[in-house]
């Protein structure tokens, strides 16, 4: 008998933002045993962030939904599958294809994405299929075919490695993006000429990789790039014969940025003038020039606009489709690219098609062979919504996504949800906010078992490879989608294998395409399965022209429109419509975390990926909050015209005064309530419909709670506890789970509320000193659950919590300990910086003033910063703020070196 173990590698795609990070997965007797990155993938070359680092930590079968439900009730699939088809049709035939419609994911693949948009367009008939990628870079593709005819990213992470002026604007890449940050870092390091300048109305970690920071104003981003257009105009900046050549409109757009002088610019976006010039002198100076952007940019009312105010600057200049240059709209979701591929947007056509154009719609329904074709665009994510509620859409299914929780105004979403007829919700969760609303959940396959493609921000298709088999009842998203089709009457989704969608999918991106479309993957139309399961990364277009796919586009000066010139568009810079009032005297922005992702669904498993930030929190600038009354940790209510959050305040002198920032990852699962969506009002860009999610108005007050608490659980207790206090956040641990609470209220007897909550059995014991109890329970000697609860918020830390969780027999010296609230000065250490290594801040920082200087001599003594590097512009803050010499980031520096 053989005592070895049968292991392999399935390399895969990691499940995270637009990246698109290769992963090898080590499959040890049919489980998913260690994980780490492609070497060989040329999206990351091997390199990790956090996230991404611990996607293993996220796959147990906690919250999974693995049977069919009807009205909550487990059935099987032939039943749900009839229940869906039966009711769609019936739908249907009563009141018209429009009056269904279909909300999907960026975490889709591109065989899923492909299916639902033929079901929809081509065999229902509707075009009311739209997606959450709506929420994330639907302004960039609006620009993007605008002025070039076709919905096509121009740029390639190599462009990272060459380029020599690099401007981030709405985007913290380091923790949104934390490899393409990372890449960036090594390049400036390889070549420390390159100049970065970031504009961000936050100092963020991306900051500290900055030559120069510009906190511009927050909505003002079309002013800056108008006046850079017109300084290039006015400084010999301008390339006239790539305008002559290769553009149209160039007047009308320059006409109309000769408002916004350097004095204009400097007061509309409140930025000093000095500065703003030279960086705009750089700009007409640097050759290589590439300007990267994201959600900060998108997510406004004129998202559309501020994408092209870039692109107008890189055509006038022709730093556009060579090596270093171009706009480059980075994605957040692992498949928003693969989605606009397959006309997922309910403005769209498979294969970069036009829904307005007759001859795109015969030439999809020719290819299909379907009964019919939409004949023009659907309802965009916000306008679903809002039909929803106003009764014409009477069945919506919704796919791998959460609307309750990243839709803007929750309650009109809410409300909607509730008057819908029938809400089919396919997902991997058992529960989220959405799933409460609907009448079938259908068990949809997550990232480990998952098997398609997926495309990421620089046109790189990659395979999602499942590394295990599906769990329970869960079936992929394509599976399902053919299997209601095939139960509606339809033919035409016969399939057995993603392969056979995919190249369905590649022969279409062909048909009749002739070179009208940059976009022609046609080169897989007649792929095998073992071809497609053997598939390379590889960048679109891939055919008989470029086999091997293609990195530049463009590069001839021939773009997609009719005239094959670019297009300018010339820009009005507009404000935000959510103002700040005497009522609501704060703007608000949002965003994501280093360590979380979406609505936690998967990182919320992942004690790793918590222990870094582990409740939401308002940052408020340190004045505002004086003026407040408002302490760091302090609970704050925040209002504003469309809903209400109360979280924890966190003191942040990188905010602009009067403005806040707030996570968007909490929900209705982690916290009484923390959904900043809520906060925003249902407005969105005209051309692209991507809403407002930036710009909120908000006000904030305080509430008198009367008693704050903790609860500390046991692993093996999770599932049973409930919390219903007023206000309550709760976390995944090392060893368990963390609730903590505050009622106005005060819970008299905390012992007997302790029992009832935790429904756990074992040896209790109490202690009161002054208002402050503390309540434990052992179970064999073992510590299973710890309370604490005072008139006052009380700190505690983890590493303590983990310690005395650990024991299997608790000695009675830590009882005592646990009991009064007292432990070693040897368990401080502060807020987890290094989820790698569980580096806290008071070593990091006992380290630099030891004489640690740099980020890599932090990592040679405490291991921080040397694995995913995710921590490492964090250790640079805390290097700035404690070291000998430490410095800030200083224009000044920069405006002598241009002089």
């Amino acid at each position: 008998m053989s005592c070895s173990q049968s292991s392999h590698i399935v390399q895969s795609t990691c499940a995270y933002c637009g990246v698109g990070c290769g992963i090898d997965i080590t499959i040890k007797n049919g489980k998913a045993s260690g994980l780490e990155g492609t070497m060989e993938h040329p999206a990351n070359f091997g390199q990790l962030c956090v996230k991404g680092s611990n996607l293993l930590a996220t796959t147990d079968l906690t919250n999974r939904l693995l049977e069919p439900q009807i009205n909550n009730q487990t059935v099987d699939w032939s039943t749900a599958t009839s229940h869906v088809a039966e009711k769609f049709a019936q739908i249907i035939k009563e009141h018209g294809p429009d009056a269904v419609a279909f909300y999907v994911s960026g975490q889709i693949l591109t065989e899923d994405y492909y299916l639902a948009n033929k079901l929809m367009k081509g065999y229902i008939g509707s075009a009311n299929i739209d997606t959450n990628s709506r929420l994330c870079m639907s302004s960039a593709v609006a620009a993007y075919k605008r002025s070039f005819g076709e919905d096509v990213v121009p740029c390639s992470y190599d462009d990272l490695d060459s380029t020599e002026l690099l401007l981030i604007t709405g985007s913290n890449a380091a923790w949104t993006h934390p490899v393409l940050y990372q890449r960036i870092e090594r390049a400036k390091k390889r070549n420390p000429a390159m100049k970065i300048v970031v504009i961000d109305p936050r100092k963020t970690a991306t900051c500290q990789i900055a030559d120069y920071f510009l906190p511009i104003k927050p909505g003002t981003d079309a002013a800056f790039f108008n006046g850079l257009l017109n300084y290039l105009s006015a400084n010999n900046g301008l390339n006239n014969d790539y305008i002559e050549q290769h553009t149209q409109g160039f007047e009308a757009a320059l006409l109309a940025a000769k408002k916004w002088s350097l004095a204009e610019v400097s007061a509309y976006c409140d930025l000093d003038q000095q500065t703003l010039a030279c960086v705009y002198q750089l700009f007409a100076d640097t050759e290589k020039v590439l300007s990267f952007y994201s959600m900060g940019i998108n997510q406004s009312n004129s998202g559309t606009d501020k994408c092209q105010s870039i692109i107008n600057c890189h055509l006038a200049t022709g730093k556009i489709a060579k090596d270093g240059c171009g706009p480059f709209s980075i994605t957040g979701q692992p498949n928003a690219m693969g989605g606009r591929e397959v006309g997922g947007l309910s403005n769209q056509l498979a294969a970069h098609m036009d829904i307005e154009n007759p001859e795109h719609r015969s030439t999809v329904q020719r290819f299909w062979q379907s009964p019919t074709i939409a004949d023009k665009a659907g309802y965009k994510a916000i306008d679903l919504f809002d039909a929803m509620d106003e009764g014409k859409i009477k069945a919506v299914w919704i796919m791998a996504t959460n609307p309750m929780v990243s839709l803007p105004d929750g309650k009109k979403v809410a409300r909607a949800l509730n008057k819908c007829e029938f809400v089919v919700v396919s997902d991997c969760a058992e529960n989220n906010d959405t799933l409460d609303f609907a009448d079938v959940k259908l068990p949809a396959t997550p990232w480990l078992e998952k098997n398609g493609t997926v495309t990421n921000s620089e046109r790189r298709i990659s395979r999602q490879t499942n590394a295990i088999a599906p769990n329970g009842q869960a079936k992929h998203d394509w599976k399902i989608i053919a299997e209601v089709a095939t139960a509606m009457g339809f033919s035409g989704f016969d399939y057995s294998h993603a392969s056979e969608v995919f190249r369905e999918f590649a022969q279409l991106s062909g048909f009749e395409n002739n070179g009208t479309r940059v976009f022609d993957i046609s080169a897989f139309s007649t792929i095998t399965p073992r071809q497609y399961d053997r598939l390379k990364p590889v960048q679109w277009p891939v055919n008989n022209t470029y086999p091997e796919g293609k990195k530049r586009v463009f590069e001839d000066g021939q773009f997609s429109t009719a005239s094959g010139k670019a297009l300018f568009f010339p820009i009005s810079p507009r404000q935000p419509r959510q103002k700040t009032s005497e009522k609501f005297p704060f703007r608000l922005n949002s965003g994501r975390l280093r360590d979380q992702w979406h609505t936690m669904s998967r990182t919320g498993k992942a004690s790793q990926l918590t222990a870094h930030t582990d409740k939401c929190y308002l940052y408020i600038n340190p004045v505002d909050a004086a003026r407040l009354k408002i302490v760091d940790d302090e609970i704050v209510n925040i209002s504003s015209d469309t809903g209400q959050a109360s979280v924890h305040a966190k003191l942040d002198k990188n905010q602009r005064p009067d403005e806040c920032f707030m996570p968007i990852h909490w929900n209705k699962q982690f916290a009484s309530s923390a959904n900043v969506s809520n906060l925003y009002a249902s407005i969105a860009d005209p051309l692209s419909g991507q809403p407002e999610l930036k710009h909120g108005a908000i006000a904030l007050s305080k509430t008198a709670f009367q008693q704050f608490g903790q609860l500390h659980i046991s692993e093996d207790f999770i599932v049973q506890t409930q919390i219903t206090n007023e206000f309550w956040t709760k976390a995944r641990t090392s060893y368990g789970m963390s609730f903590q609470f505050a009622n106005t209220q005060p819970e008299t007897d905390i012992l007997h509320w302790c029992q009832t909550s935790s429904q756990i059995s074992g040896e209790w014991r109490q202690f009161s000193q002054g208002d402050t109890q503390y309540v434990v329970c052992l179970q064999a000697g073992r510590l299973a659950f710890l309370c604490y609860s005072s008139a006052t918020n009380l700190s505690i830390e983890n590493a303590w919590l983990k310690h005395v969780f650990s024991q299997k027999i608790l000695l009675e010296q830590d009882i005592q300990s646990l009991l009064s609230g007292t432990y070693s000065d040897e368990f401080a250490q502060g807020k987890q910086i290094c989820s790698c290594f569980n580096v806290g801040e008071k070593d990091i920082i006992s380290a630099i003033k030891a004489g640690s200087s740099s980020v890599e001599q932090l990592g040679e003594h405490l291991k921080c910063g040397t694995n995913c590097g995710s921590c490492k512009p964090e250790l640079s803050v805390l290097l700035d703020e404690y070291g000998i010499n430490s410095t800030e980031i200083i224009n000044t520096t920069f405006i002598a070196e241009l002089a």
